[in-house]
């Protein structure tokens, strides 16, 4: 159990049957910062230590928010350099989304609640992303608050949202997006009527992956080549700049 800004902030990683379930434990915004991200990093590290074929992870989160991004309150702490202290976050986040691109096994996100600017990519870095209905919304704040998208947000998203209407209004307009939408417009996979029913239809469908047996590294392979941009981006894949470099020197 750790403490940042006096509240709680930790996750939990168990195995049930074929399936890891990473949880972001307390009734709070899920906030990433420093330490939760360490922790989480920490969890994925012990998900891929696990060489057998045949698993799978889930991520959710209690309470009313999957995760309202970076935690800026401690961005803002007395005598430091917001940007600064905003780029050590920006920076460590994205070694977790190299390494949910890079995890030997298939990966569900259940939103079980809000999931809002750094929240929304952590979602969308998984392979699949379920919903609650009944409550939540997918938002890309940095608009509203006046701050500039990282290469490897615009990367996730251009991969991850096909359709350029749905793309447009959550970057240019800081659309809020219910589950429903977000099925509508492809963002997400399946909405479900609560939190609970969400993180069960996860478990479900990590169930059923993890029974087909695939290989881990070969998976990964194929979901790297499937997503080149945004992979180039985190640095799992050589550049075509790289390549081509390398190429003429041959």
């Amino acid at each position: 159990m750790q403490r940042d800004r006096e509240e709680t902030i930790m996750c939990t990683l168990e195995k049930r049957g074929g399936v890891y379930v990473l949880t972001l434990t307390g009734d709070g915004e899920h906030r990433l910062s420093p330490i939760l991200i360490d922790s989480i990093q920490a969890a994925l590290r012990q998900v891929r230590s696990d060489p057998s074929p045949g698993s799978a992870l889930v991520t959710t989160a209690e309470g009313r928010f999957f995760s309202n991004g970076f935690d800026l309150n401690w961005a803002q702490a007395a005598g430091s350099s917001f940007l600064e202290r905003l780029r050590h976050m920006v920076d460590k986040f994205q070694q977790i989304v190299a390494d949910l691109f890079s995890l030997p096994m298939p990966t569900i996100a259940a939103v079980s609640g809000h999931a809002a600017a750094a929240g929304f990519m952590l979602a969308i870095s998984h392979d699949y992303v379920l919903m609650r209905k009944d409550r939540g919304f997918l938002y890309m704040s940095e608009l509203d608050i006046g701050l500039p998208f990282p290469d490897y947000f615009m990367g996730l998203m251009r991969s991850k949202i096909g359709a350029a209407r749905a793309r447009r209004d959550v970057v240019l307009r800081a659309a809020k997006f219910t589950a429903a939408r977000a099925v509508e417009d492809g963002i997400i996979d399946a909405a479900h009527d609560s939190a609970g029913e969400t993180v069960e239809a996860a478990m479900r469908l990590g169930e059923e992956l993890a029974g087909r047996q695939w290989k881990g590294e070969v998976y990964a392979g194929i979901r790297k080549a499937s997503f080149p941009e945004v992979c180039e981006v985190l640095g799992l894949v050589e550049t075509k700049k790289t390549t081509t470099a390398t190429a003429s020197r041959l």
